[in-house]
């Protein structure tokens, strides 16, 4: 079983919030709001979209709290399925964690990072021929890994050096966090301020619709706007997602069950707030038909507001927008590494995992043989050049574990009516049931629509399917350490 005195509690509200401010944000706010606009069509249900992703989340993470403040135990979401269902769903949620949700997201968000760095400064490449070298896998199609290997060695020097500082000690990867939380949420308020203050822009922007060629307005209608919204809401969601990574480390946050609730709501809150003012700025100075033709609004709105002082700076904008991507994916990535191997650490001290990954370091009290493993696993990933795809198809199960944990606030409600309750959840039951019914109701219709494209050809695989396939994979694992826990229990 887990001891909690395994770790030691070092983190206060200051870096619990850091640790889930960074690591929510991380690029989405930068390249999201482009595709966003050109599926809606409309500043108010580009803006609607932001804060209604936003209240959904903040709902979700208002329910989480609740359970976070009842079981403030390292693992986090992991040791809640545990208590709520069972071991076999809370292995599976782990499982999932580690074959590719979190590791991926590890690879992708610090793929980013090193792109931005190839932006700035060009990092050396193969010959076009070993580029272009392909291996075929099942099911998913043809794959790259020596495409961009410039910027694939830089990403995988970053993942280790991250999970250096976060091997050294949580302290240490907390500091780093507060730094570049810092950092970039100073930078998105540094466009805010700009755009409203010297930025050549308008308040008419905030009310005029795509107009197509023949004088309508592009807003779709009936069915298909709810198909736009809904495909809004994934991009919307995509940038707020990461909010329950804080639960995973609560061993080592200073009084969790007071702390967690606390850092999830101020959190979210200035989540929300810096998204709805960026792309209040985004949209004052680009007009929506703009922004929905942008490959990367937040270049264009720096070069608008920039060029209306000197048009020699516009060409500043590139290069400041390349650093702040930089700064806030390295953030992200940094707070993803942190978290994430304390899932595995919980697991492989139940026995559910390598029980080498359940040791912690005598003298950095981080759990590093995670960290190693994790950190080996997402390089292989960034080589394998399919964590992109991979993270697609795993949102889709990402959202089933989203609506089980909410679910589990009322299953704890009746099974445990006397547990301690530092923190119960705000509106409750209408707060978590809302959040249950639209993660019920994202999920089948993503289903649906895979189908629908697949059915179409414009889909190669049902992404959601393949995503439960996946995840079914890790079964045949879960009955080999089961039968390790058996032996061992005889013994």
């Amino acid at each position: 079983m887990q001891d909690q005195k395994d770790f030691t509690p070092t983190l206060g509200l200051i870096t619990t919030v850091s640790i889930i401010v960074g690591g929510v944000i991380g690029s989405g706010i930068f390249k999201k709001p482009a595709s966003m606009a050109s599926q809606l069509g409309s500043p108010e249900l580009l803006i609607g979209i932001w804060v209604l992703a936003g209240v959904l989340t903040l709902f979700g993470a208002l329910t989480n709290a609740e359970i976070a403040g009842m079981i403030p135990k390292t693992g986090g979401q992991y040791e809640f399925f545990r208590m709520m269902y069972g071991e076999f769903t809370a292995y599976l949620y782990g499982w999932s964690m580690f074959s590719v949700v979190q590791t991926a997201s590890i690879a992708s968000i610090t793929f980013i990072f090193a792109d931005s760095v190839h932006s700035i400064y060009p990092l050396p490449q193969l010959s076009p021929d070993l580029e272009a070298w392909s291996l075929h896998l099942p099911l998913i199609g043809s794959i790259f890994p020596l495409k961009d290997f410039g910027t694939k060695i830089l990403t995988i020097v970053a993942i280790l050096f991250l999970t250096f500082i976060n091997y050294r000690g949580v302290s240490l990867g907390g500091t780093v966090q507060v730094m570049f939380t810092a950092l970039k949420v100073l930078a998105l308020l540094f466009i805010v301020g700009m755009a409203f203050l010297i930025g050549n822009g308008s308040m008419m922007n905030f009310s005029q619709d795509i107009i197509l060629s023949n004088g309508t307005r592009a807003i779709p209608q009936d069915w298909s706007l709810i198909s736009a919204m809904v495909m809004a809401l994934s991009g919307a969601f995509w940038a707020y997602d990461g909010w329950n990574n804080i639960t995973y480390i609560a061993g080592e946050v200073k009084n969790p069950s007071k702390t967690i609730p606390r850092g999830l709501f101020l959190g979210m809150m200035i989540i929300i707030t810096v998204y709805v003012l960026i792309n209040l700025a985004y949209l004052y100075i680009l007009p929506i038909d703009a922004m929905s033709q942008s490959s990367l609004v937040a270049v264009d709105v720096v070069k608008g507001i920039f060029s209306s002082i000197n048009p020699a700076l516009a060409s500043f904008a590139t290069g400041f927008i390349a650093i702040a991507i930089m700064i806030s994916t390295f953030g992200a990535s940094n707070g993803t590494i942190l978290v994430s191997s304390r899932v595995y650490y919980a697991m492989a001290k139940q026995g559910l995992f390598f029980r080498s990954m359940g040791n912690v370091h005598p003298t950095f009290k981080t759990p590093g043989n995670a960290l190693i493993i994790q950190g080996i696993w997402s390089s292989v990933l960034v080589f394998s050049g399919t964590f992109d795809t991979l993270t697609d198809m795993l949102i889709f199960v990402s959202w089933i574990f989203y609506a089980m944990g909410a679910f589990g606030v009322f299953v704890l409600r009746k099974k445990m009516p006397n547990h301690p309750r530092p923190y119960k959840v705000w509106g409750y039951p209408f707060v978590p049931a809302i959040f249950v019914l639209f993660a019920i109701g994202f999920v089948l219709y993503t289903l649906y629509n895979d189908i629908a494209m697949y059915a179409e050809g414009t889909m190669p695989i049902i992404n959601s399917v393949f995503g439960l396939v996946l995840v079914a994979l890790g079964i045949p694992f879960y009955l080999y350490f089961r039968k390790q826990q058996f032996n061992t229990s005889s013994e």
